[in-house]
């Protein structure tokens, strides 16, 4: 075989290697087997949670303003429906070990029903070990008894959190824990979302679906710090396979709005949780936002992008540095693209449409300007701020 016909079939076969690396990674994720839990939360969820602002001071009045916040800003009708009370409501139990509120919660159902009349959803706080992470009530040994409680005051949504479980459950033994009260929750006959809050340890992922979860914490916790929050984005590169309807990574909840990064920076935020097909769950005064901190939090053009009913999970495509694209493949085979720049200064960065499986000739449209740009010929080039994004959405011309 001659020198040239060795270097053809060498390219050929580097080229069907990227083909079906690239056919692989945008393959819609594997869904399970259709069961009441998997018809629930068949997009990311929507919301909104107490912890990352208010942490232990939330109250029910506190909780009924952000629902009322919710619909007057127009969140609700740009998707946002949970409203859920993080750690720190529980007081102590009942004679028959009935969990009830504490006095800064002083009517739980009535709260729910408030809620509900708004066209919202409640979501509440538990953990499979004896107190939860502050310290309050958990679920241990009362995980069907706390499932019928929740139910009765018309819960949709349970975020459920390793923390003491550690003192009680053998690690062997973490995924029977998650599945105890996944069959409490199925035993209510109330289709409640079920969110495990364990940090990614034992590969999650791999099997959340199994014990019933609707999302699974893929990292630590979050904080409202550009480098905290891009690093655990960046962290969830490879992880789209095990994601799709009904059960999703959950790189943990928005900090948007909260004071600690720049406008590109939160941009980036959600540019990023939307392109992994992320929960977006707000945590910050939904009764003080600013203009800028609504008009990133309900972009329509973003949020299409996590919303999309395929439920593909977004990748890296490529990095140089500090420059990075991913790419996350909609339901209609266009590709929405990602250029980030974690660096520091304003830098070009161009994707060129054979490395994310498009023709020469395509439509690009800027999803935070909502502007479309026009038809671009084998690339696209933008200048991307330092530690900012320009999002792209493209389609066949």
């Amino acid at each position: 075989m001659t020198k040239t016909k060795i270097l053809i079939r060498g390219a050929l076969a580097l080229a069907l290697a990227g083909a079906l690396m690239t056919a692989v990674l945008a393959a819609p994720a594997q869904t399970p087997d259709p069961t009441p839990q998997t018809m629930l939360a068949r997009t990311p969820p929507m919301g909104w949670n107490s912890w990352n602002h208010f942490h232990c001071g939330d109250s029910e009045s506190l909780v009924e303003a952000q629902a009322k916040a919710m619909v007057a800003s127009g969140m609700k009708a740009a998707g946002y429906e949970y409203i859920n009370i993080d750690d720190c409501w529980q007081g102590k139990r009942g004679p028959h070990g009935n969990i009830h509120p504490n006095s800064r919660f002083p009517n739980m159902k009535a709260m729910g029903d408030y809620i509900h009349s708004l066209g919202l959803k409640f979501g509440i706080y538990s953990s499979p070990g004896p107190k939860t992470c502050a310290g309050y009530e958990g679920s241990y040994g009362h995980e069907a008894q706390d499932a019928r409680t929740y139910a009765s005051w018309g819960v949709d949504y349970l975020k459920y959190d390793w923390c003491s479980a550690r003192e009680v459950y053998k690690p062997d033994q973490m995924q029977a824990a998650y599945e105890k009260m996944h069959q409490a929750l199925v035993a209510t006959g109330r289709p409640i979302v079920y969110s495990l809050c364990q940090y990614g340890l034992q590969r999650v992922w791999s099997w959340g679906p199994s014990v019933g979860a609707n999302l699974w914490r893929t990292t630590d916790d979050i904080s409202d710090h550009y480098d905290r929050m891009i690093l655990i984005g960046q962290e969830q590169n490879g992880l789209g396979r095990f994601a799709g309807p009904g059960h999703w990574n959950d790189p943990d909840m928005l900090e948007i709005g909260n004071g600690g990064m720049r406008p590109e920076e939160e941009e980036t935020h959600m540019s990023l949780w939307c392109l992994l097909s992320a929960p977006l769950i707000a945590g910050n005064d939904l009764t003080k936002m600013t203009p800028q901190t609504l008009a990133i939090l309900t972009n329509p053009d973003v949020i299409a992008v996590d919303q999309d009913p395929a439920g593909n999970e977004g990748y890296r495509v490529w990095q140089e540095g500090p420059l990075q694209i991913w790419m996350k493949v909609m339901a209609d085979r266009s590709r929405v693209v990602g250029l980030f720049n974690l660096g520091f200064s304003p830098e070009p960065i161009t994707v060129n449409f054979g490395q994310i499986g498009v023709g020469s000739t395509e439509q690009v449209r800027d999803l935070w300007e909502r502007k479309d740009l026009g038809t671009f010929h084998g690339s696209y080039t933008a200048t991307v701020p330092g530690h900012g994004v320009v999002l792209v959405r493209i389609t066949d011309n």
